[in-house]
């Protein structure tokens, strides 16, 4: 049972691979319904990790990596239909580069560095972005008005705010001293 939550990991890498597929072949609904099940299956591994204290160093590796590679093919696959500006996709996978980068530094030094607030809130708003760019793009449907693109802008400002936040706490950056 404590391997779940690295299945669930596992599955959702898988679920990139899936959901491009869809998107090439302009199943959007599909692609959609891939993303809010992997969504959902990130959510519910991180449950039960710390739940049942099932967490594992390969589970600290798996499932970030299966959240970047996820966000960045919908970004990637986006930006291919002219739906997303490149460059904000490019800004998200430099900020991801970076974190992979210096999370692996971090766990040669047996550190691990957890979500905090900014991180958790940029991650619900690429979420929120993601949905809203299916909705105005495949379904010509934009939800109360609000546009996908400032709702990823605002995920990208606080994934940058986390970035930095990250680098500082764990010795990354230099920071003020008293």
């Amino acid at each position: 049972m404590k391997h779940i939550p690295n299945i669930l990991s596992t599955l959702r890498i898988l679920m990139a691979v899936g959901f491009a597929i869809f998107f090439f072949n302009h199943m959007y609904v599909e692609s959609l319904v891939i993303y809010v099940i992997a969504f959902i299956t990130d959510l519910l591994d991180g449950y039960l990790a710390r739940k049942y204290n099932w967490i594992s160093d390969v589970g600290k590796v798996l499932d970030p990596l299966a959240d970047k590679l996820m966000l960045i093919c919908a970004l990637v696959c986006f930006c291919l239909n002219a739906w997303v500006p490149w460059a904000m996709a490019a800004v998200v996978v430099l900020k991801e580069l970076l974190m992979i980068i210096g999370g692996a530094w971090l766990y040669k030094k047996k550190v691990v560095v957890y979500a905090d607030f900014f991180g958790k809130f940029a991650t619900g708003m690429f979420n929120v972005a993601i949905v809203l760019t299916f909705l105005k793009n495949a379904l010509n449907w934009e939800w109360l008005g609000i546009s996908n693109l400032v709702v990823l802008s605002i995920a990208i400002i606080c994934a940058i705010i986390a970035l930095v936040h990250y680098a500082k706490a764990n010795g990354l950056l230099p920071s003020k001293k008293s």
